[in-house]
C-alpha cells in the first residue's frame, strides 16, 4: 500500500506541475489564435499519457536511480575499495580515485546515448542539413563531451578546487572555438549543451555528485556536491564544434584528393 500511496502522491504533484502548460497553451489556442485544436481527443489523450509516464519516471528516480547513484559514490570512493587491506588508513590522493573518475566518464556517456531529448534535437538536425549532420556522429559528438565534463568534474569534487575556474576556461575555449567552427554548426553546438541536461542524465548525475560529495573527507555537499551539471553541459558545446571542425578538414582533404586525381 506505501508503495501505492508514494506513486499517487508523485501522480497528483505531476498533475499540479504539468497543469500550468496545459491551461497556458488552451488558453492561447480559443482566447488568442480563436480555433479549434484538431483531433482533440488524440490531444487529450497524449497529456494523459504524458502525465502517466512522468509520474512514473519520478517514481522511478526516488526508488532506483537516486539511491543507485549514492550507492556507487559511495562504494567507490570507500577506502576499503580503493586500497588493499594493508593500506587502509593511509592519507588517500586524487589519484587513488582513478575508477570514480572511470565510472563518472561511462555514466555521462551512458546516459547522454539514452537522453531522448538529444536524439529529437539530432534527428532534426539531420533533417535540415540534409543528412550533412548524422545521427549517430552528433550524439556520440555529445555523449564524449558530457564523459568528459563529468570526469573533469569529478576531479574537481575529489581535489577541492573552486568551480568558477573549470567554468572561466571552458567558456573561453568555447569563445575561441567560436571564431574557428563552421557557422551552421555554432547555434546546434550551442543547443547541445542544454540538451543533455535533460530527464537521464540530470538525476544520475546529481546524485553522483552529492554521493561524492557526502563520502569524500572534507567535502561539502551543499558546496562540492553541485556543479556535476554545469561541465555535462559545457563539454558538449566543444565537442560538437570539434566535430564539425573535424568533417570539416576531412570534406577539404577529400575534395583536395578528388581534385588531384582528376588533373592526373
Amino acid at each position: 500500500m506505501s508503495l501505492l500511496s508514494d506513486f499517487f502522491v508523485i501522480l497528483l504533484e505531476t498533475i499540479r506541475d504539468v497543469f500550468p502548460i496545459v491551461a497556458i497553451i488552451f488558453a492561447f489556442q480559443f482566447l488568442v489564435i480563436r480555433r479549434s485544436i484538431p483531433n482533440i481527443k488524440n490531444v487529450l489523450l497524449g497529456f494523459v499519457f504524458v502525465i502517466l509516464g512522468l509520474a512514473l519516471f519520478l517514481y522511478g528516480l526516488k526508488q532506483a536511480l537516486f539511491p543507485l547513484g549514492k550507492l556507487m559514490a559511495q562504494q567507490l570512493t570507500d577506502p576499503s575499495f580503493i586500497y588493499s587491506v594493508s593500506q587502509i588508513g593511509q592519507t588517500l590522493h586524487w589519484t587513488d580515485y582513478k575508477w570514480v573518475y572511470l565510472f563518472a566518464a561511462s555514466l555521462g556517456f551512458a546516459t547522454t546515448i539514452a537522453e531522448p531529448s538529444l536524439l529529437a534535437v539530432a534527428i532534426k538536425a539531420k533533417e535540415v542539413s540534409g543528412g550533412t549532420i548524422t545521427i549517430w556522429g552528433l550524439r556520440i559528438a555529445v555523449a564524449i563531451g558530457v564523459a568528459i565534463g563529468i570526469a573533469l568534474g569529478t576531479f574537481r569534487i575529489v581535489t577541492g578546487t573552486p568551480l568558477h575556474y573549470y567554468i572561466i576556461v571552458g567558456y573561453i575555449m568555447i569563445i575561441i572555438q567560436t571564431f574557428y567552427a563552421p557557422r551552421m554548426i555554432i547555434p546546434l553546438a550551442y543547443d547541445s549543451g542544454g540538451v543533455t541536461t535533460s530527464t537521464v542524465t540530470v538525476p544520475l548525475v546529481a546524485a553522483l555528485g552529492l554521493g561524492l560529495a557526502t563520502n569524500i573527507p572534507g567535502r561539502s555537499p551543499l558546496m562540492d556536491g553541485f556543479g556535476l551539471i554545469a561541465f555535462a553541459s559545457l563539454f558538449p558545446m566543444m565537442t560538437v564544434m570539434g566535430y564539425a571542425q573535424l568533417n570539416s578538414l576531412l570534406f577539404q582533404y577529400r575534395s583536395r584528393l578528388l581534385h588531384q586525381n582528376n588533373e592526373k
